[in-house]
């Protein structure tokens, strides 16, 4: 009879071989000077020499997702050609918004839009124009709201970015759930905030739209899919918006901002191009507005099928690298949330491999090139938020994961980052043997 211990190594054994099978061709492909033409292709010159290596800036493969510390997301061929092509022109910018309004409407199905600094600029665009409306006094007032409604409530609490809505003059009043809503609003709400997307929205709208309060519903990383962008203006919804730097890969410095038109036109005239409005430093050129425009055309016809199949196929190419490794396990989920992109998370007990995903996470960051995976971390927080927001925050922080965004990486990268990942894992397993 065979010893259960040894029956069980015999079956990690075979498990072992049967995934290093499974990841033969891949490790034929990095083995191969393919690879580092596949990645050339991509538009790279080179990740040792290039424009940012020149001011001494070490360009990254992006496995983290769209965050705005690292540029967000890569811009659309379309993107770039209709920037492109903006440039060599010079136009009316109040015409610009007007038309590109109406193109926004046309394609969402709202009735006005506007183009945006990203959606925190949304934010503070609608903030001033709930607040001032189009009225040249109250405009030249902010962030001065004495005399003017100005609360504006939060639906569930406080957000990282709610400071768009208090540099335009937005007191902030909290909500915890709907049934909370009714008694936060007073003769002084001017608009109420939300990023809740279920049907919790369409409750909020029942005790909004008789009390004549307008909502918006910030839906940053909302596309794709694009039947968001549709979506939101059917249920009838006051105002909502995007950002361009994100799923849509838009200009980074982008957003658009959709709505009832009387809304809509009162943040325009509280935003730039207008002298002493509060929101003209967020301001946005020609070449954001045409290019947010290019992406969004681009999104209405996608295959999303298609490229979703892609990103499945990149994180499922890294997976097979590193569950070569013993001990390591994967998983492979799409968020539903936001950043609804498949998304490989890696995990290994970090007592037996003597490697924290801490320190993994800084070995990928430290190689060549370097790499950012999502973890827990957060350099773009601003400490003062973190500490203060939760006294108990230390204490209840999840446990550290290491996730891979397929959305954000190039043809090519994936196995960079793979081969990389497990290069680090096993060199730590083997160590601590």
């Amino acid at each position: 009879m065979v010893p259960e211990f040894e029956h069980q190594n015999g079956m990690n054994d075979r498990r072992s071989f049967m995934k290093l099978l499974a990841a033969a061709p891949l490790f034929a492909t990095i083995g191969t000077r393919s690879l580092a033409a596949t990645v050339r292709s991509a538009g790279k010159s080179s990740f040792s020499n290039n424009v940012y290596t020149r001011l001494g800036v070490r360009p990254l493969i992006n496995a983290r997702g769209t965050w705005t510390y690292l540029c967000g997301s890569l811009e659309l061929p379309e993107t770039r050609e209709a920037a492109e092509e903006a440039s060599h022109y010079f136009v009316d910018m109040f015409e610009l918004q007007a038309a590109a309004g109406r193109h926004l409407a046309k394609l969402s199905g709202a009735e006005s839009g506007m183009v945006t600094s990203g959606s925190a600029g949304a934010m503070a665009s609608a903030t001033a124009g709930c607040i001032a409306g189009t009225d040249p006094k109250n405009v030249w007032q902010l962030p001065d709201t004495t005399g003017l409604k100005s609360e504006i409530v939060m639906m569930g609490g406080r957000s990282a970015f709610d400071s768009a809505i208090r540099l335009a003059g937005g007191k902030l009043i909290i909500a915890k759930t709907v049934d909370d809503l009714q008694p936060a609003m007073t003769p002084q709400t001017a608009m109420v905030y939300t990023t809740w997307r279920d049907d919790r929205i369409e409750s909020i709208l029942k005790i909004t739209k008789p009390a004549g309060v307008p909502v918006l519903l910030d839906d940053a990383a909302g596309i794709p899919p694009y039947e968001n962008f549709t979506r939101y203006a059917k249920i009838g919804i006051d105002l909502f918006c995007f950002s361009g730097g994100k799923g849509l890969s838009g200009p980074q410095c982008s957003g658009v901002l959709l709505g009832r038109k009387d809304l809509i036109d009162a943040a325009l005239a509280n935003s730039s191009p207008w002298e002493g409005a509060v929101c003209r430093p967020m301001k946005v050129g020609k070449e954001e507005i045409m290019g947010i425009l290019a992406a969004v055309d681009y999104w209405s016809h996608a295959d999303l099928g298609a490229l979703n199949k892609e990103w499945q196929s990149r994180v499922e190419r890294i997976q097979k690298l590193v569950e070569t490794v013993p001990g390591v396990t994967t998983d492979i989920t799409i968020p539903q949330d936001e950043n609804s992109y498949p998304t490989l998370t890696v995990t290994w007990d970090e007592k037996k491999f003597g490697l924290t995903v801490a320190e993994c996470d800084q070995q990928l960051r430290a190689g060549e090139p370097r790499i950012e995976v999502l973890t827990n971390s957060n350099p773009s927080g601003v400490l003062g938020r973190i500490r203060n927001n939760d006294p108990n925050r230390q204490r209840r922080d999840r446990p550290n994961h290491l996730q891979i965004i397929s959305m954000t990486m190039q043809p090519g990268e994936d196995l960079m980052v793979g081969n990389r990942l497990r290069q680090i894992l096993d060199k730590a397993r083997k160590q601590a043997v």
